[in-house]
């Protein structure tokens, strides 16, 4: 069955690691959207999507960064408008309620995740959801954020990343290898937080198929 444009979901990913897969066998009726990463970005690539055609309702998904001490990597958390349709269909696909902090820079340390904690008494961080909900919220769509749980509140990451970052939301890369030869102590490190951040991405996109799937 075709479906019509006001009948499609919209998932937006700020980065395509976070995507990927999900991309493998996208549900019938989700188009995606890659923002890249902060607000500024993810206000521009969601604005024009959102101007192309109407949509059933938006998902915002990705990565975040444990606040409560709780939560730990691979959980799969969601925060969703009151009358979100799918809001049974989130804690039945396995996901567990939370509150997000939209930051705006990423929160490397421990010691900056705790301070996030106290400060907004988030249970998880990250950088775009706020933006893009606002943005659904003027237009009248339904919308929720979808995120899986990267790295736990008592983690440090292993390299800043903010420093890295370029106009358009994506890692400049060049800056990346230098950072990395810089420190190549940690490698070991980053290359740990690469395989825990694709079998998250894994749980997410499981989450997401089941909750899709209920759609």
């Amino acid at each position: 069955m075709t479906s019509t444009a006001n009948d499609l979901i919209l998932v937006c990913f700020a980065v395509k690691e976070e995507a990927a897969p999900f991309f493998r066998a996208l549900p019938t009726g989700v188009e995606t959207l890659v923002t890249g990463m902060g607000a500024a970005a993810a206000e521009r690539a969601v604005q024009a999507k959102l101007a192309e055609q109407s949509w059933r309702l938006v998902l915002t998904c990705g990565f975040a960064g444990g606040l409560h001490p709780a939560l730990r990597p691979e959980t799969v958390v969601f925060e969703a408008d009151a009358d979100f349709p799918l809001h049974n269909a989130l804690l039945q696909a396995g996901a567990v309620a939370a509150r997000f902090h939209c930051a705006e820079r990423v929160a490397v340390t421990a010691a900056e995740k705790t301070a996030l904690r106290e400060g907004t008494r988030a249970d998880a961080v990250e950088m775009e959801s706020g933006i893009i909900r606002r943005l659904c919220h003027e237009r009248g769509i339904p919308s929720a954020t979808v995120r899986v749980i990267s790295d736990a509140a008592h983690e440090d990451l292993p390299l800043d990343f903010n420093p890295l970052m370029q106009v358009d939301g994506t890692i400049h890369l060049g800056k990346l290898a230098g950072a990395i030869l810089r420190r190549p102590h940690k490698i070991p490190a980053l290359m740990a937080l690469s395989s825990r951040s694709k079998f998250a991405a894994q749980r997410l996109a499981a989450v997401l198929r089941v909750l899709l799937a209920s759609s």
